[in-house]
Parts: C-alpha cells; sequence; structure tokens
C-alpha cells in the first residue's frame, strides 16, 4: 500500500511538473519588419506593431529572459516615459511609448516600443506566466533606408531644415544673379565709359582736407567750394 501511495505520487508530481514547463510566454520581435509576435501554451496570439532602435540605436538581436519589470518607469538618460517596462538586457526594454504615430518603422532609442494597451498586456502575461518562463527572441535588421525618418521628435525638424537650407541657397542664388544683371546693363548704358574715366581722373584731396570745405576766403564765406 505504502509503495502504490509512493508510485501515484511521483505520478502527480510527475504531471505537475510537465504542465508547468508547458506553460510559458513566447515573445519574437521581428526589427525587419518592425512586429512583434506574442504567443503563449494556453493559447494566446498577439501581432503587435513596433518601433526599434533606429540609426545610431541598434536594438541587440539575441535571446533573452525578463530580468525585472517596472510599471512605470522614466527614463533619466533619454527623458522619456517608458510604462509597463519588460527590462531583458541592461537598460534595454519593451515598452509602451506615446509616439504611437511612429509605430511600425525604428524610431528609439534601441528599446522596443508597443502601443500603451500593447505594453500593458505584454506585461500582464509576463507576470502570469513568470520571467523563467518568458523567452525574448530579437532578430533581423532594418536597412538605413527604413530607418532614415526614423528620429520620433526630429525627424521633422531635420526634412524642414533641409528644406530651408535648400531655399536660402536659391535666394542667395537669385540675388547674385540679379546683381550681376544690373551690373552689365550699367556697363552697356550710354556715357558709362566717359563717367568711369571721369571717376578715375578726379583729383585727389589733399593731406589736410576733410571732405568739401570752402575756399578763397575765411569761413564760409568764400568764393567757391573745393
Amino acid at each position: 500500500m505504502t509503495r502504490l501511495l509512493g508510485i501515484l505520487a511521483f505520478v502527480f508530481a510527475s504531471l505537475a511538473g510537465l504542465s508547468s514547463a508547458q506553460a510559458g510566454l513566447n515573445v519574437r520581435v521581428d526589427i525587419a519588419a518592425q512586429r512583434m509576435t506574442v504567443t503563449t501554451s494556453d493559447g494566446e496570439v498577439h501581432n503587435w506593431a513596433i518601433s526599434s532602435g533606429r540609426k545610431g540605436f541598434r536594438s541587440p538581436r539575441g535571446v533573452y529572459r525578463p530580468t525585472r519589470l517596472e510599471r512605470s518607469w522614466y527614463s533619466r538618460k533619454y527623458g522619456g516615459a517608458m510604462p509597463h517596462a519588460v527590462f531583458f538586457r541592461g537598460g534595454f526594454a519593451i515598452h509602451g511609448t506615446t509616439a504611437v504615430g511612429a509605430l511600425g518603422r525604428p524610431a528609439s532609442h534601441g528599446c522596443i516600443r508597443l502601443h500603451p494597451a500593447n505594453a500593458a498586456k505584454l506585461f500582464a502575461l509576463v507576470k502570469k506566466h513568470g520571467a523563467g518562463a518568458t523567452r525574448i527572441a530579437l532578430d533581423g535588421a532594418v536597412t538605413d533606408n527604413h530607418s532614415r525618418f526614423a528620429n520620433a521628435s526630429g525627424g521633422k525638424k531635420v526634412a524642414k531644415a533641409r528644406i530651408k537650407s535648400k531655399s536660402q541657397i536659391a535666394r542667395t542664388k537669385a540675388k547674385a544673379e540679379q546683381k550681376a544683371h544690373v551690373a552689365a546693363k550699367q556697363r552697356h548704358a550710354p556715357g558709362w565709359g566717359e563717367a568711369r574715366e571721369h571717376i578715375l581722373l578726379r583729383p585727389a584731396l589733399p593731406p589736410g582736407a576733410y571732405g568739401y570745405q570752402p575756399y578763397g576766403g575765411s569761413g564760409y564765406g568764400g568764393s567757391g567750394w573745393r
């Protein structure tokens, strides 16, 4: 009887261990497609748009486990809110963002951004299944062309600056052409050569002169002007 109870206990423990092993959460981040697929052992499947790291701030590829969860976090380094953050490598995390318009293209400093509602859902799933049963895989890569408009806060500013620079160059060129046109007209105007020679042959003022001063008498009552 005792032996039978021991066997039954072993069987139940094995079944419990099997059930625990099957429970889990799989998070796959496709950086090239800018999508995240989330699947659970109990049948949940989600597919969400993300923003990975833009040029100069690439997201780290590899397979990870969550290292810590922060329901409300603020990045002191980059000055941004990171709600429902699931950290997986150092300061890199999957978290919610207010820049939802940038989702679907690279825009972050290396973190994986989600819509706030999706970030909250993922956060709850990690808490439910546990960090030890959660697998986070990042693979793929984006081209620089894909991320050239990635700066969520500065992309439009850069584009406007380029447009402004081009317009300034065009205005400067137009002014130079106008000046050249006026100079050409003056050179071909009647009497221009004679006036030019007159200006060049005009005697210089004596060293003591202060400009146009009266001469031929004292004060301003003289007979003429220099």
